[in-house]
């Protein structure tokens, strides 16, 4: 079984409201690509993975004029594709929701939130995802109240040889400043993104631990906009988010490779899963963003991860059109996991 992590940039800018694809030669939300650039790149990629289920990241929009499902399902219709039934769970206010595309001949899923609900007040006990979460992160005796701009999607699913496991879909907060302020005031909305985004990664590992103890298969994937030392004000805080999703103090641990490399230290191989034009002169930026870490269940089965890059990857590289379609599909990568389950 092949399971994906996919964050398809301004996805969202290529339906309209009645969720048909716009494939028109004007611009999308993409820098200096046009639609139907970008769609015909997303079916290539798509129809390369020949995914069982892909969790997409910045998924179409939920609202009360345009909806995810018949989007994405629209979308798998167009190019073929197996994954070609989508569910969606808490739908959010950015216009980047998070969807599971899967195929309902390999598996069955449902959205299935764990946690209570809570009021304004929140709760220090995992509430669900789109409550709030009280934790005093900078120890000043007030506790914060943390929300999720964009809530997890929590998947039950059951694969066709009937193994059970759970998904969460995540997209954490950024940590990027806004920008347009002077460097002051950039520093001080880069630790505040930082604390929220470690505060989320606290928030989901108590998530995580739950289902551990339960003895539960897991996996969490999406993109976490984050890794050690990813930024410079992550030695405030003494931790990265994603350490503290993998696990700490001896505990049970989640797996992945790639996060394992970064943990090697700046002299490792440094993999990357995404490649931005940074600002003024729009040279490219590289970073590992987007994971896929299992429980200690399903690494025992020897998984194999694969990030979709069309520079490091060989077989994405011999592959001119797989090659340009990632590239004009969206400014990250997918990641794989093959898996026998």
């Amino acid at each position: 079984m092949r399971i994906v992590t996919y964050n398809v940039e301004w996805f969202n800018s290529l339906f309209d409201d009645a969720g048909r694809l716009i494939d028109d030669h004007t611009f999308s939300g993409r820098q200096d690509v046009r639609r139907d650039t970008q769609i015909a790149g997303l079916g290539v990629v798509f129809q390369a993975l020949d995914a069982d289920a892909v969790m997409v990241i910045e998924a179409p929009d939920e609202n009360r004029r345009r909806h995810t499902v018949p989007a994405l399902e629209g979308f798998a219709a167009r190019f073929g594709l197996r994954a070609r039934e989508a569910l969606i769970g808490f739908p959010n206010a950015t216009q980047q929701e998070i969807a599971l595309l899967y195929d309902p001949d390999a598996l069955s899923a449902r959205h299935d939130p764990q946690g209570d609900p809570t009021g304004k007040k929140g709760t220090a006990d995992a509430p669900r995802f789109d409550g709030v979460f009280r934790l005093d992160l900078d120890v000043d005796g007030t506790p914060d109240l943390v929300r999720w701009s964009k809530p997890p999607l929590e998947v039950a699913l059951t694969t066709r040889k009937g193994r059970v496991l759970r998904l969460i879909g995540v997209h954490a907060k950024s940590k990027a400043p806004r920008g347009g302020g002077n460097a002051e005031e950039e520093m001080r909305d880069a630790i505040d993104n930082r604390r929220k985004q470690l505060a989320q990664c606290i928030w989901l590992r108590l998530r995580i631990d739950q289902h551990l103890a339960a003895g539960e298969d897991l996996i969490v994937l999406g993109d976490l906009n984050d890794g050690p030392g990813l930024d410079a004000y992550e030695k405030l805080f003494g931790r990265s988010g994603l350490e503290v999703l993998l696990g700490e103090d001896g505990g049970p641990r989640l797996y992945d490779p790639h996060a394992r490399l970064l943990m090697g230290g700046k002299t490792a191989a440094q993999p990357a899963s995404a490649r931005f034009r940074i600002p003024p002169d729009g040279h490219f930026l590289q970073a590992m963003l987007d994971y896929i870490l299992v429980s200690p269940s399903l690494a025992a089965l020897k998984p194999v991860w694969r990030i979709w890059h069309p520079f490091d990857d060989a077989a994405c590289y011999a592959d001119a059109r797989l090659r340009n379609g990632l590239l004009a599909a969206s400014d990250h990568f997918p990641v794989s996991l093959d898996i026998d389950i």
